[in-house]
């Protein structure tokens, strides 16, 4: 810990499961306390700007209901009744089931199930060792990103673009798939820099008005899942209108002729059509960025909640090939940049010891494995011992009635280990009491920028939480494993990961506090050429030869992928049954399910409430503030309606993700959505939805 003096502002980076990875720096009141965090004003990305809810984390950090005991259940499987016991007891208890679990059904009836609660590399990832050396299933990421880096990696060759800090140095930023004012506000910074200092135009694609849209000069708002179709129209108006760069196709792209052709049909009244938008407003963005040859795309993590979304991906990054943008500063398209960081993980993960052999679940479909689906389970045994850190899938994985029915089961152990007692927590037969960030050490790798950064224990847990790092050790003690990484703390392991990947010490990075990864210019911007063996960007990827993570037959159909960028129709469309398309797009407020418990997050959301057009409430009979029902072949939902004109007429937005406990009858928003992979490599499809509305007519007393 630093020396002893108050109040004093300390160095840190924000652990939450967001692209922008601020540097942080944070008010320490005292050895427990903290005040006010602010953005780093000298990291060139963050450039002291942070969202409000990180700004307010004392609330988070200090919350009255923050879990400080180990708990051991009492009453019935989710019914949230605990009694406090020592930590050691809780590790015994749990070590002894998962081993009971092992010895009925061999180790694959043990689930380690994790998600991104911390995107710090150690707390995080050192799940994977337990994992590994013990031989459990194995898990397959596919809730947040796999549709849209599989579409970008289709086009590019790997997942890293453009020096995202050129935005501030654009004529022209394309905001496409995301909504940044709510989810990663650094994006807007050097998006309206560039606004300021260079007269450049913000244009906006999603499937509402956000406020990210409101700020816009182009803004259009398509129906969910039609990205692809307005991509295409804009490259045909490209090829019609003399923008396309011909030269630099001939020299970057892999069959531009035949792409040309290939779009002749893809007009704008086709596409008009296709996503609800005008003819005017396409040739509108076409124009735009056929006359602006620095137009930088930021794409977003919308394109990976649709079952489209890796197409529609890989069509609109075809945009700046088709101009040529890739070629400028300020131009090219970007995701992430997860491909440039090259770090040696081995000893965190354990990677020497990973099986393929073992099983590989869908974590999406966790709600299929706990009841049974042989499909989903790959032919093996059943699980019966889940422990989880870092996620909360009772609320937050798709087919939610399936996920509740498989925690209820009486012969499943459930150990979680968390901060409050989620809904995922309420189910489990152990509860441990975890750190946040600003009580242990760790390193992030910033998925949205180019930093690596360092973010160390500034103060001290309340009672007896104990870190990722700490538990796991605990365990492996008792279930006798072996790997050196078990002995380690997170300290060593950040100094071995740094010096084995040739980034120094943890010592320097203390000192510098982060470390810039970005590549050259030529290789950022693919101007030696994109990352495929013939250097080329793929208009035609071939679909079947795109593997982006282990994909080991976790995908959906090939069939329905295209040769060539276009729109296709594999998202779930409207019936007469069910007329009406759902999203639930992130609150702004709230990331994922954390924040949902901090006083000023709750007072600015209000409720859980669905978003309808006027129209569609004048055919249903709806007025605002009416409590209505969602409901589909999977579920049904109560909430409560607003009346909004930010959506289409057809199209519902819930935003999310709200604990269960919200809704008027205790069951969330997943339920309505589906667990089906997305072709190619897996994904869930949280934004693609049909669903029948109905308002609640209340019954006479």
């Amino acid at each position: 810990m630093p020396s002893e003096t108050f109040p004093r502002t300390v160095p840190s980076a924000c652990p939450h499961d967001c692209p922008s990875t601020c540097a942080l720096e944070v008010e320490v009141l005292a050895p427990d306390r903290i005040g006010r965090v602010r953005g780093a004003s000298d990291n060139p990305y963050t450039a002291g700007v942070i969202c409000a809810k990180v700004a307010r984390y004392a609330e988070r950090l200090h919350h009255p209901d923050r879990l400080a005991k180990p708990l051991r259940r009492v009453g019935a499987k989710g019914e949230g009744r605990f009694e406090e016991i020592s930590f050691e007891a809780a590790l015994d208890i749990t070590a002894e089931a998962l081993l009971k679990a092992e010895s009925r059904h061999g180790p694959e009836a043990v689930w380690p199930y994790y998600y991104a609660g911390t995107m710090g590399l150690v707390q995080r990832d050192s799940i994977f060792r337990f994992r590994h050396e013990k031989r459990y299933s194995r898990q397959y990421d596919t809730v947040c990103s796999m549709a849209a880096q599989t579409g970008y990696a289709a086009g590019t060759g790997r997942v890293a673009g453009p020096d995202p800090r050129e935005m501030a140095k654009s004529d022209c930023v394309v905001i496409w798939g995301t909504n940044p004012v709510a989810t990663q506000v650094n994006v807007m910074t050097h998006a309206i820099t560039a606004r300021k200092t260079r007269g450049a135009k913000i244009a906006v694609v999603d499937i509402y008005r956000t406020e990210t849209a409101k700020q816009a000069d182009l803004a259009l708002v398509i129906r969910p899942g039609t990205d692809a179709a307005l991509a295409c129209a804009v490259m045909h108006i490209l090829f019609r209108d003399g923008h396309a760069d011909r030269d630099y196709l001939s020299r970057y792209a892999d069959a531009p002729e035949a792409f040309e052709a290939h779009l002749a049909g893809k007009t704008p009244e086709w596409a008009a059509d296709i996503c609800g938008v005008t003819v005017e407003e396409i040739e509108a963005l076409a124009a735009l960025v056929g006359a602006t040859k620095k137009t930088y795309f930021r794409t977003g993590y919308g394109f990976t909640r649709g079952r489209s979304g890796s197409v529609s991906m890989h069509a609109v990054i075809s945009i700046p090939t088709v101009t040529g943008a890739w070629a400028y500063e300020g131009g090219g398209a970007f995701l992430s940049n997860g491909a440039i960081f090259k770090l040696d993980k081995s000893m965190v993960m354990a990677t020497e010891l990973l099986d393929t052999s073992v099983r590989n679940l869908d974590q999406s479909q966790i709600g299929r494995v706990l009841t049974g689906d042989a499909e989903a389970l790959r032919g093996g045994p059943p699980v019966e011992a889940l422990f989880i850190q870092n996620t909360n899938p009772v609320c937050i994985a798709p087919e939610s009635a399936r996920v509740r029915d498989g925690f209820l089961r009486e012969d499943l152990f459930t150990c979680v280990h968390e901060q409050f007692l989620t809904d995922t927590a309420k189910m489990a037969d152990i509860v441990l009491p975890a750190t946040m960030f600003l009580e242990h050490d760790d390193i992030y790798q910033a998925g949205g920028q180019q930093h690596l950064l360092f973010g160390g224990k500034q103060v001290e847990a309340p009672g007896e939480c104990r870190s990722n790092v700490e538990v796991l050790a605990g365990l492996a003690e008792r279930l006798g494993l072996e790997h050196p990484g078990f002995a380690m703390t997170a300290r060593e392991h950040i100094d071995w990961l740094l010096q084995h990947s040739g980034l120094g010490t943890l010592e320097e990075l203390e000192e510098n506090r982060w470390i810039d990864c970005q590549p050259a210019f030529e290789r950022a911007h693919f101007t030696e050429g994109f990352a495929h063996p013939d250097g080329k960007f793929h208009f035609r990827p071939g679909w079947d030869n795109v593997h982006f993570g282990p994909a080991e037959g976790l995908h959906g159909a090939w069939d329905a992928l295209p040769e060539f960028p276009d729109f296709v129709p594999v998202i779930e469309t409207t019936d007469d049954e069910h007329p009406f398309r759902l999203a639930t797009s992130p609150a702004r407020s709230f990331l994922n399910t954390s924040f949902t418990e901090t006083p000023s997050s709750k007072k600015r959301e209000g409720r859980p409430e669905v978003m309808v057009h006027e129209e569609d409430a004048k055919g249903t009979g709806i007025v605002d503030g009416d409590l209505v029902i969602l409901g589909n072949g999977r579920g049904t939902v109560r909430l409560h309606a607003r009346i909004a004109d930010a959506v289409k007429p057809g199209v519902l937005i819930v935003e999310s993700i709200w604990p269960n406990g919200a809704f008027v009858d205790g069951i969330g928003i997943n339920v309505l959505i589906g667990a089906d992979p997305i072709a190619p490599h897996g994904g869930a499809p949280f934004h693609d939805a049909k669903v029948w509305l109905k308002k609640v007519v209340e019954k006479a007393a």
